[in-house]
């Protein structure tokens, strides 16, 4: 069970599950997790300049990503019209997440589809032959930039993000 108590919130415990996977998807290029849930003032201006409407009001009202509206394209906005210390320089890599296809990839029941790797710009999924059976995805960590273009494409939901090492 996840504790949804205020104080856990400030502690920063909320924003994971059991598993210890992230219940929300921080913005792009935030410097430290606990330092955003401290210091970020709620003030929606990140939220009222996204370009692409993907941020989201979340759990105590923070920012969130939203992947189901569509994709994070990177023009730094958030950060820019923030008026607190909560992001890394531009020149940095925005975040450490790529994607994950999930068992539900219409592939696995023979259908072909190919959405994903339509709506991917870094190429990170491409679709391999394989004998006998439709082409399934592959992704390509290393090209991955976790934009999420794919997951408002994909028609089984099956694709979720995989934060790696750090939000």
């Amino acid at each position: 069970m996840v504790d949804l108590s205020r104080r856990a919130l400030f502690r920063g415990k909320v924003s994971r599950d059991q598993a210890g996977k992230p219940l929300r998807q921080n913005l792009p290029w935030i410097k430290d997790e606990q330092l955003f849930l401290a210091d970020c003032h709620r003030c929606d201006a990140c939220i009222k300049h996204c370009e692409t409407q993907i941020i989201t009001r979340g759990d105590g009202g923070f920012p969130t990503i939203d992947f189901s509206r569509g994709e994070c394209t990177f023009c730094y906005q958030c950060a820019a019209v923030c008026d607190q210390p909560l992001f890394r320089p531009e020149t940095e890599q925005p975040w450490q997440q790529h994607i994950e296809i999930g068992t539900q990839c219409l592939t696995q029941s023979g259908v072909e589809c190919r959405s994903c790797e339509d709506s991917c710009e870094p190429d990170a999924i491409q679709f391999r032959p394989r004998l006998g059976q439709v082409s399934a995805p592959q992704i390509d960590t290393e090209q991955c930039n976790g934009c999420g273009a794919c997951i408002r494409t994909c028609p089984s939901k099956a694709i979720t993000i995989n934060y790696g090492v750090q939000l």
